[in-house]
């Protein structure tokens, strides 16, 4: 995965990188194995928990980077 996006789906970022979880997680999002929250997008899970969008594809991306 080159780059995650708001539009990026969390089932997708798990799959690639499990290790994602404990950012979703971070911000209230419980319920990863939920097969309606993995069909969300980034943007949808943080419109759902008040969590600016931008702050989340920082640390997802960095933590794919790494």
């Amino acid at each position: 995965m080159a780059q995650i996006t708001k539009d990026t789906v969390i089932g997708d970022i798990l799959d690639i990188a499990p290790d994602a979880a404990p950012v979703f997680m971070s911000i209230g999002m419980h319920c990863l194995g939920c097969p309606a929250s993995r069909g969300e997008t980034v943007e949808q899970a943080c419109a759902v928990h008040g969590i600016p969008v931008d702050e989340v594809l920082g640390k997802l991306n960095q933590l794919v980077k790494d």
